[in-house]
């Protein structure tokens, strides 16, 4: 008896899996049509008659699966806004309870509320504007989406402190695919609002452009709300949310800051690196140094350095006070690939390749951003012996240097 209720049980479990295994071919099969221009309206109805709802991992399975098969990135970005089409009000997990979500403070709570405002202000300060002709509403107009181009801020917490939690668990279909709709609103945003800083003959034209990046923000609020805040309230641990916590204040937020804390004290590593815990001199080439004062050094320095290790893996970043971009504690053993966005991996990877295979030993970058002027520079690290032990970026700011003029000697003649 007792072997036949195994063998059974045993069936039961296969005959789970392939059910699981077949829905999730026929869900990849019915977005291949969509992708080959099966109309909406036909893709709902087919999906309400077969599968009726969906889950959030089926959803992130789904993506990944169609990432795995060679479909590129970009397609995927496409489609993603299809998805959202497709499944909204069909996600059968979106109303679990999510305590989290409730703690005040917490990078969850802050970012669902945030949610909430983003839609509050197209609601009240972008829609009534929209399509009106007269000189104060077009002015109102520019404002709103001022503000809402602040959405920068909420999209970087995302993609800096959230995505490094998944893709420790193999989850990275998520991050690549948001990350890149991410991109193209910051750009439609740079695109929409210098625009309206010009003198503007067709209105109608900027008008179609405004709402279909008003759209594409909704439609991330969807994708977040029902994908990914699930997602991560199911993967990313409590010390992935200290961290998270930890690196919120520097990247900013929607409008405001939360007036609640939610980390209370200092959570520090279980695990720390040897040379942390050991003070004593370390010996160099010429003299010696106590980790403090590396690292009192390197913070000091006027530029940025961020030092990525022979595996392509964040090991280090020093934090002076003439930072240039944002490097939260977050990116410390995530992947360079995914430290930036999906159309530039390309371009830092083949600056990589070229430091492993040694046809270059170092790449330059310049570039205006306001009132800095950014010079990045990327640099092989080898040892003596000439083997590749990692990759060093440099980032100043040489603005100040390019405007010295005559000298200023340390003692006057």
């Amino acid at each position: 008896m007792l072997y036949l209720k195994c063998d059974k049980g045993g069936f039961l479990m296969s005959e789970l899996i392939n059910n699981s295994n077949i829905r999730q071919k026929q869900l990849k099969d019915l977005i291949k049509e969509i992708h080959l221009g099966l109309p909406l309206d036909e893709a709902k109805a087919k999906f309400k008659k077969e599968f009726g709802s969906i889950s959030t991992d089926e959803i992130v399975k789904l993506e990944q699966s169609l990432i795995d098969e060679g479909m590129k990135i970009e397609e995927v970005q496409k489609l993603c806004d299809v998805h959202a089409a497709l499944f909204n009000g069909s996600i059968d997990d979106i109303h679990k309870p999510k305590s989290i979500m409730d703690i005040p403070g917490h990078p969850a709570n802050v970012f669902k509320n945030e949610n909430i405002k983003i839609l509050e202000l197209i609601k009240n300060e972008i829609n009534p504007f929209l399509n009106k002709k007269d000189d104060m509403s077009y002015l109102m107009l520019r404002v709103g989406l001022e503000r809402l181009s602040q959405v920068s801020k909420h999209y970087a917490r995302k993609e800096y402190l959230f995505f490094p939690g998944l893709e420790k668990k193999g989850i990275t279909s998520v991050p690549k695919v948001m990350w890149g709709i991410d991109d193209e609103i910051r750009a439609m945003f740079k695109e929409v609002i210098s625009e309206l800083n010009k003198p503007i003959s067709d209105l109608n034209n900027i008008y179609q452009e405004i709402h279909l990046l008003i759209e594409k923000v909704k439609d991330m609020v969807i994708k977040e709300e029902n994908i990914l805040l699930p997602k991560l309230e199911g993967t990313l641990s409590y010390y992935d949310w200290i961290l998270a916590d930890k690196g919120s204040d520097e990247l900013g937020y929607f409008l405001e800051k939360p007036k609640v804390s939610w980390a209370k004290k200092e959570i520090k590593e279980e695990i720390q690196d040897d040379n942390d815990k050991d003070k004593s001199n370390i010996k160099f080439d010429a003299g010696a140094l106590n980790s403090t004062e590396i690292n009192a050094i390197f913070n000091t320095m006027p530029l940025d350095m961020t030092f990525v290790d022979k595996n392509g893996n964040v090991k280090y970043f020093s934090q002076g006070k003439e930072r240039i971009f944002q490097r939260p504690i977050t990116i410390i053993g995530r992947h360079v690939s995914m430290c930036h966005p999906p159309k530039s991996v390309h371009i830092v990877e083949a600056i990589v390749n070229s430091f492993i295979t040694g046809e270059k030993d170092y790449e330059d970058f310049y570039i205006h951003m306001g009132n800095v002027y950014a010079y990045i520079r990327y640099f092989a690290i080898r040892d003596k012996d000439g083997n590749y032990l990692g990759t060093l970026e440099m980032t100043q700011n040489i603005a100040p240097i390019q405007a010295l003029s005559g000298e200023k000697r340390l003692v006057s003649e």
